[in-house]
């Protein structure tokens, strides 16, 4: 018998299974995306926090500083009543809106979802009206659009009207 000289051992490595390994490569991608985004944040929320009578970087002093109100309107009603049509919203906004901002508004339709008092989430046609109104008359201008949620949400059986406002620049 021929004996052959025995070959070296290697030392036991442990081999971690596939998703071990899967999740430290997940780790690693996530730690160098968190890194990168740390890195651009202080730029992107200076951005953000630019004031807004600066003007935009392209434009700088265009437009004068406004602010942007966006309400929006469901348009089921409680009850299983008819949804508001068209020719309802449009005459509400003729009669409710137009006469406290004269100097235009836009209206588009939608659709859209939230979650009711019931904690339902509903799903709906809806509208959103986009005002623009001078910084100087932003109060006259509050008072005027929660009239108009609180109009809306009475005529139509409404829980709520969302409100957004933003400052912005115009220019017309």
């Amino acid at each position: 018998m021929t004996s052959h000289p025995a070959a070296p051992r290697r030392a036991a490595v442990p081999r971690r299974p596939a998703l071990a390994r899967h999740l430290t490569r997940s780790r690693v991608a996530l730690a160098a995306a968190a890194c990168l985004l740390a890195a651009g944040a202080p730029t992107a929320y200076a951005t953000l926090a630019a004031d807004v009578s600066s003007g935009p970087a392209l434009a700088p002093g265009r437009g004068a500083p406004y602010i942007e109100t966006r309400l929006l309107f469901g348009t089921e009603r409680p009850d299983g009543e008819a949804a508001v049509t068209d020719e309802e919203f449009m005459a509400f906004a003729d009669l409710e809106v137009t006469p406290g901002f004269p100097a235009g508004l836009t209206v588009q339709q939608g659709r859209g979802q939230w979650r009711d008092a019931r904690g339902v989430i509903e799903t709906e046609r809806s509208y959103e009206l986009t005002l623009l109104y001078p910084v100087s008359a932003a109060v006259a201008s509050d008072r005027r659009i929660e009239e108009i949620r609180v109009d809306h949400r009475r005529a139509f059986g409404q829980e709520a009207v969302a409100r957004v406002d933003d400052r912005t620049r115009v220019d017309f």
